[in-house]
């Protein structure tokens, strides 16, 4: 049930960002080629800081959902099963305390910047550029949501994604080296 969610959210954040990303490089080539002709865009710093701020977040909730955080899963897996549960239990309990956290400010932020814009791009309020905030911390906690199966299963295990992908490869490239003449 939570597989075709999973791949929903996957594909959203993997949509979006790359769309940020290019967005972002398109207005940075395009401002550089146009300082380079002594033309400045008053607008290219703020709308280059949001978009980076916007990928950031988005980034990070495709990370969350691929369980791709930094992370130390060679010293994890080494621990006896029931201190992984518990170091996994206690993780996970402050990484949505936060996110939670984050999300609750982050809209109270909202509330603090209705009515201002940015200086200049009158158009766009900061309202609509902090929105990131609660959205992408909410996009976190459903990213660690869909993903906690899995990874409570290798916790169970004492696997991690890494080293099943190094596996996979291997046994691909054994059987790819198998079966040529």
């Amino acid at each position: 049930m939570l597989k075709p969610l999973y791949r929903g959210l996957e594909v959203l954040l993997e949509t979006v960002s790359m769309a940020l990303l290019v967005s972002l490089a398109v207005i940075v080539v395009w401002a550089v080629a146009y300082r380079q002709l002594g033309i400045t865009m008053a607008w290219y710093d703020e709308v280059a800081s949001v978009l980076l701020a916007y990928l950031t977040y988005y980034g990070a909730a495709l990370a969350a959902l691929k369980r791709a955080h930094l992370g130390f899963p060679g010293l994890f897996n080494a621990m006896p099963e029931i201190t992984r549960k518990v170091l996994f239990v206690t993780s996970e309990v402050l990484v949505y305390g936060f996110f939670v956290t984050l999300a609750w400010f982050g809209y109270v932020v909202l509330e603090v910047m209705h009515g201002e814009t940015l200086v200049t791009v009158r158009w766009a309020s900061l309202a609509m550029v902090h929105s990131i905030i609660p959205i992408g911390a909410a996009l976190f906690i459903l990213a660690e949501t869909l993903s906690l199966p899995e990874a409570w299963q290798r916790v169970v295990q004492g696997t991690d994604a890494e080293a099943e992908e190094i596996e996979r490869a291997i046994r691909e490239a054994t059987e790819d080296a198998e079966g040529r003449p």
